[in-house]
């Protein structure tokens, strides 16, 4: 059930995207760069989120369309930057070369510049007629906060900050909660603004949205240890070149995936009291996804 639908759905967000990228063909690095960056693979969690956070609600997925495809091109201009030379120094990013590597490096800075800026223009422009002006608002407030200082860039820069360094457990959840888990976050949070969740109903979904957050993170770590770059599409091992905080590297392998499978088991449970089993089935499935995935 999941696999399928989470296939018609990256199609449907792909093809989102791509009508609003190609909108633009000048100046043609970046352009092309932008498509390259956020069309060369992917399983677009993060918008899907938002698709199946609507169905849960009982309401047309399509309505997150816009928004979903702005989250994309957040996302993909993070892994732009993260690729980058001063940062994880990549040169492969879903089996195919990163967006630096194909384009350059000064270019690709200002390519993923470019997806940063043009996603609030998405947030605002695409969703105007779709929903009100009030939900569009509320989703920008909280797409730049938790994108910026308050969550993935703050997570990011005590991340660089604790390479070579032995950190305690609660900087290691500070930098997966805000690094990777608020932009898991933030796809579940939209859907409930867009959707008209009531206050406890969203208190429930985004205790869920964190646990598959910080599943994902520590799934993440496990992957780059235990891995294949046929699979991953990207080397194994940075981790620990780089001298990274992770999960593995601080409590342990088998403590590692202990946890994970207590996390995806708590999230589950989430849904399964909450909703019914119709609605939350894809839910729960996406948690198992999420703890099993092999890249």
């Amino acid at each position: 059930m999941l696999k399928e639908y989470l296939k018609e759905k990256k199609e449907l967000v792909e093809k989102t995207i791509d009508s609003y990228l190609g909108e633009f063909d000048y100046p043609y690095a970046i352009a092309e760069g932008m498509k390259y960056a956020v069309l060369n693979g992917g399983k677009r969690i993060r918008p899907v989120l938002i698709l199946m956070t609507l169905n849960l609600l009982g309401k047309d997925e399509k309505l997150g369309l816009p928004s979903g495809a702005a989250l994309e091109m957040i996302h993909s201009y993070s892994l732009v930057h993260d690729d980058l030379p001063a940062l994880d120094n990549d040169d492969y990013r879903r089996g195919k070369l990163t967006t630096h590597k194909k384009f350059g490096e000064a270019e690709g800075i200002l390519i993923g510049d470019s997806l940063l800026t043009h996603a609030f223009n998405v947030f605002t422009e695409k969703n105007e007629g779709v929903i009100s002006d009030k939900k569009i608002v509320e989703i920008v407030r909280l797409a730049s906060s938790y994108a910026g200082i308050n969550g993935m860039i703050g997570g990011q820069m005590i991340d660089i900050e604790s390479e070579g360094k032995k950190v305690d457990m609660e900087t290691l959840k500070y930098i997966h909660k805000n690094k990777t888990g608020k932009l898991l976050r933030l796809p579940i949070e939209i859907g409930c603004i867009i959707g008209d969740a009531s206050k406890e109903i969203r208190e429930k979904l985004e205790e869920y949205a964190d646990l598959i957050g910080l599943a994902f993170q520590i799934k993440d770590d496990i992957l780059d240890v235990e891995g294949d770059f046929e699979k991953l599409g990207k080397p194994v091992g940075s981790d620990a070149e780089l001298e990274k905080s992770t999960y593995p590297a601080l409590i342990g392998m088998e403590e590692s995936k202990k946890l994970l499978n207590e996390i995806i088991e708590k999230a589950k449970s989430i849904i399964k009291e909450n909703f019914s089993e119709e609605r939350g089935m894809i839910l729960i499935e996406l948690a198992d996804f999420i703890g099993n995935r092999d890249n």
